[in-house]
């Protein structure tokens, strides 16, 4: 039996595509403006199609590059962003880790991830942000487990006190949480000089 790299999204690409919203797009542009100077790397994990955020980002002048394990929304990534370097890979795996970038983003990613994983993936963006780079991600302020609408698969929030811990150990200090226009929660962390 041959395991999905894309852990579910390459069956339901389609269906993301179609009903991915804008909500938060406002949020990342404003975090990515008040952070960085434009032409600015940013790595965006689990990009999907790149709309609406790599899609946004990249049109603020900021050079964005993508990591998604689904064949199909990374095809879509390449065609709406075809100036922007992506892989297909699961982020887990991804090479481009050993690259230096000033931010990274994960949105609706990172919560997808076992708690172990979780905690490598906060080691890989700690190695690859330069110094004082920064990290936004989304899930939920409070511990809690879920399974994601679309792929069924289940989904944990480690909660703001274990992330802060857990990025404390891999040289990232959290420096603020924001909320976006659909009651999303974000955290902002900076990478230790």
């Amino acid at each position: 039996m041959t395991t999905d790299p894309s852990a579910g999204w390459e069956a339901v690409a389609e269906t993301f595509v179609a009903i991915r919203s804008d909500i938060g797009v406002g949020l990342v542009r404003s975090w990515a403006a008040n952070a960085f100077p434009p032409s600015t790397a940013i790595l965006d994990l689990g990009c999907g199609s790149g709309v609406p955020i790599a899609q946004a980002l990249a049109g603020d002048g900021f050079a964005v590059w993508g990591i998604d394990a689904s064949p199909s929304l990374l095809s879509a990534y390449r065609a709406n962003l075809p100036n922007m370097p992506a892989r297909c890979e699961p982020v887990q795996h991804s090479d481009l880790f050993a690259r230096r970038f000033d931010g990274v983003v994960a949105i609706g990613l990172i919560f997808l991830l076992s708690e172990a994983e979780q905690d490598t993936l906060l080691a890989k963006v700690a190695h690859a942000l330069k110094p004082d780079g920064r990290f936004l991600f989304s899930a939920p302020r409070q511990r809690c487990e879920w399974h994601d609408t679309l792929t069924g698969r289940e989904s944990r929030s480690l909660g703001a006190e274990a992330y802060a811990a857990r990025m404390a150990e891999h040289g990232l200090v959290l420096v603020g949480g924001l909320t976006d226009e659909g009651q999303n929660y974000y955290y902002d962390a900076r990478k230790s000089a």
